[in-house]
């Protein structure tokens, strides 16, 4: 059984919330609920659940609080949470599963699936740890966890030289000449890294103006990154992309 904790402080939705996973999840075993920081971290400790439903807003505080004081995370979180853009930045950057309130009960289940067949618990510490860094550490330097299908990589954004699009899928390029392809969008990870100087020349790339070299403005344009490689600069982007690369 998959020992599960809710932490939600609106009773009615705890209740939706225990229904949704009795009715679609006959292998889950919820050990406890609770809405209060304090008694959340009692249930979690005590109770040493695999999963933890975790609303971001407490009734008596927040689920960093919680998270705070449960170290080591050897349990996979989902957080529930209303719409709160930093800290759904900081969950996509860790590839922690959500949920976004009013609950959808697809999505419900497919963000509950998703996180039981990311089983065991040892690779949520990783996830754990680096949300909680993006909580607290401001816009100190990032890292983001990228998950393929057998392995969790975090990495830090200066080392990611540019990334290329294969449909669905995304491959990274790594200073140190490792590639890592995930199952996501190029476009889901441009705007995830809008912040931190990585431009879209290119409908199939996404650059960090750290790795850039040159700019070669003949046959249309290219960039040139550390690793030699050259990515194109499309038409309809060039004018944005020169005038971006000129404040470098």
């Amino acid at each position: 059984m998959i020992r599960t904790v809710i932490i939600e402080d609106e009773i009615h939705l705890r209740e939706i919330n225990r229904m949704m996973l009795e009715s679609n999840f006959p292998d889950i075993e919820i050990v406890g609920e609770t809405g209060k920081v304090d008694e959340a971290v009692h249930l979690i400790k005590n109770q040493k659940p695999n999963l933890v439903l975790c609303d971001i807003e407490l009734e008596d505080g927040n689920c960093f609080q919680v998270l705070q004081k449960c170290k080591p995370y050897d349990f996979r979180p989902v957080f529930i949470t209303a719409f709160n853009q930093y800290a759904i930045k900081a969950i996509k950057f860790s590839a922690i599963d959500y949920i976004l309130k009013p609950v959808n009960e697809f999505e419900f289940c497919e963000a509950i699936q998703r996180a039981i067949d990311s089983l065991p618990e040892e690779t949520a510490a990783i996830q754990t740890d680096n949300f909680m860094s993006h909580m607290n550490n401001g816009n100190a330097d990032k890292k983001v966890v990228l998950r393929t299908s057998d392995t969790m990589h975090l990495v830090d954004l200066n080392e990611i030289l540019y990334c290329k699009s294969d449909n669905s899928y995304t491959t990274f390029f790594l200073k140190e000449k490792k590639e890592i392809t995930v199952s996501k969008s190029i476009k889901e990870f441009a705007e995830l890294f809008a912040d931190y100087q990585f431009l879209r020349p290119h409908q199939s790339f996404l650059v960090n103006l750290s790795g850039i070299t040159k700019i070669d403005k003949t046959d249309g344009g290219f960039i040139i990154m550390q690793n030699g490689a050259e990515i194109p600069i499309s038409s309809r982007r060039k004018q944005i992309i020169f005038e971006e690369l000129d404040k470098l």
